[in-house]
């Protein structure tokens, strides 16, 4: 199955999870996965959140950013992953001077 996320609209989100500024970001939604490409704002982060039925996987396409996973501090940066495991709480923040860009999937 071809997923072409040109042809998908993209939701701004604001605050995502309790965070701060603005993500951008387009979903493709099955019933057990998502797939997102996402952008957040210079100084955007996403707040704290748990994955009680599902993991998390966010693949870093251009920025720089931090993830915090279960109080670790994860660097993030172009070609690194940042994995959330179900059961795990994290949050991403952009630390750069340029949109964070992710590519992510939610599977449960």
């Amino acid at each position: 199955m071809l997923v072409d996320f040109n042809e998908l609209k993209e939701i701004p989100l604001s605050n995502l999870d309790g965070g701060n500024g603005n993500v951008h970001a387009k979903m493709f939604m099955c019933d057990n996965y998502k797939i997102v490409t996402s952008r957040l704002e210079e100084g955007a982060h996403i707040g704290v959140h748990i994955h009680d039925t599902s993991c998390e996987i966010n693949y870093v396409l251009r920025g720089n950013g931090v993830a915090f996973i279960n109080d670790v501090v994860e660097l993030l940066k172009p070609g690194t992953c940042h994995y959330c495991p179900k059961g795990s709480s994290h949050s991403i923040h952009n630390t750069g001077i340029e949109e964070l860009v992710l590519f992510t999937v939610v599977s449960q």
